[in-house]
């Protein structure tokens, strides 16, 4: 029979489980990212594992977006202060950007935000109707004046690769596509093996931090509504959380300690296709003004990265682990196996390693590689005929078997980006 723990124990040991899985400390355990005071707080620089998992998120949602029908472009980090001046950034957000930079007779500045830039790219061609709706997607590169006394790790950066996107489409369009991109967070979040704490309508409040066009905010309100109760989703309405531009869907996560903060965006905007002077030609040969709908879904890289340390506690999904498979001989006679072996994985596009018996006995070996999601033992029964015993991060022990049939499911669950070890 267990014994209760006496409830001031409660709050120590939250407080333990919250100090383990802290991204921080896993960040620097795990050998995934660091900073250095010469490159300056809030720059981290990611390490090769660290690189991998972040390659791995590009990757994906580069893939969901292809398949979504996004098209992507790169645009530059660094744009005329006329370009945020007509933007409305320079007006509403300019406390957030970098100071201007001086370039001969003309002021630079590092860009706060990717949407001024795909703007521009929509308006660098005639739109037709026929075109709509238009979706441009881009991993690119922001930046934002911190506070010192805010930064920290990967959550609050001065350097954030965005995975963004906007949508150029018909008023009739809209909603449409924000609930496209609202299931395809549903679906991200499914293959990260993470939940949304909550949803947030995210609507503006007193003073001049927003754009003064009230219609417009109730238009935008309303359809954003539309989005969320069609898909069936509770929310919190919640004023003074919108983009100085127009009102959000936010999906919030929450860290170890009941932190929220957001991670992904839907937004509907009619503020910056009026500014730039947007439109498409519509089949009755006039011009009309499309609607910008912005989405993020899985948000900055690092912040991602930090809310899935921190879910997981380093044991990434397979997909994501930036090791998948360590081969385990039991002895030295079964090395030169074990390297045949990871040849093969990688040859599958998996993710592999040797552990030889010069790291440690073998219970030590499993130990140290306790967050990687397969590792396969060979001793000389196996090595004879080329099978594998295979023991899963979960615990589980499956009998010997062929290392081809292995190394089949395993690689057919990583590029299904299951979160499932092994299926049954």
């Amino acid at each position: 029979m267990s014994r209760l723990r006496p409830s001031s124990e409660v709050p120590r040991l939250r407080e333990e489980t919250r100090a383990m899985h802290d991204h921080r400390r896993l960040g620097r355990e795990l050998d995934l990212f660091d900073t250095d005071p010469l490159m300056g707080a809030g720059l981290p620089y990611w390490l090769p594992d660290g690189a991998v998992v972040r390659h791995a998120l590009e990757e994906y949602v580069r893939d969901a977006e292809r398949r979504a029908g996004y098209r992507h472009v790169y645009s530059p980090v660094l744009g005329k202060r006329e370009l945020y001046e007509l933007s409305g950034h320079w007006a509403h957000y300019s406390e957030d950007m970098f100071p201007p930079m001086r370039l001969g007779g003309e002021q630079v500045v590092l860009r706060p935000s990717l949407c001024p830039h795909h703007a521009l790219i929509y308006r660098s061609r005639t739109r037709s109707y026929r075109e709509l709706p238009l979706r441009i997607a881009e991993l690119g590169g922001m930046y934002r004046s911190e506070p010192s006394g805010v930064l920290g790790g990967l959550t609050r950066v001065r350097a954030i690769q965005l995975n963004d996107a906007h949508v150029f489409c018909t008023l009739e369009q809209a909603v449409e596509e924000a609930e496209s991109a609202l299931r395809m967070i549903g679906e991200a979040y499914a293959a990260l093996g993470i939940r949304a704490a909550r949803h947030r309508l995210s609507l503006p409040g007193p003073g001049g931090k927003y754009v003064a066009d009230p219609g417009l905010w109730r238009r935008a309100s309303a359809m954003l509504r539309e989005v969320l109760d069609r898909g069936g989703v509770a929310y919190d309405a919640v004023e003074g959380e919108a983009a100085f531009y127009g009102p959000k869907i936010d999906v919030q996560i929450a860290d170890p300690a009941g932190r929220e903060s957001t991670l992904s965006t839907v937004q509907i905007d009619f503020h910056q296709p009026e500014r730039f002077g947007l439109h498409y030609i519509g089949a009755d040969g006039a011009r009309h003004r499309p609607v910008m709908v912005h989405r993020s879904v899985i948000g900055s890289l690092e912040r991602a990265v930090a809310h899935l340390l921190e879910v997981h506690g380093g044991a990434f999904p397979a997909w994501l682990a930036p090791t998948q498979v360590v081969i385990l001989p039991v002895s030295d006679a079964e090395s030169e196996q074990s390297v045949r072996l990871a040849r093969r994985c990688t040859d599958r596009g998996l993710r592999a390693r040797p552990a030889a018996p010069g790291e440690g006995t073998l219970g030590a070996r499993v130990r140290a590689a306790r967050l990687v999601p397969y590792q396969m033992v060979i001793g000389p029964e196996e090595a004879a005929d080329d099978r594998v015993a295979l023991r899963l991060r979960d615990g589980r022990r499956l009998a010997p078997r062929p290392a081809g049939e292995v190394l089949g499911r395993i690689e057919a669950l990583v590029a299904r980006r299951d979160t499932r070890l092994w299926d049954r």
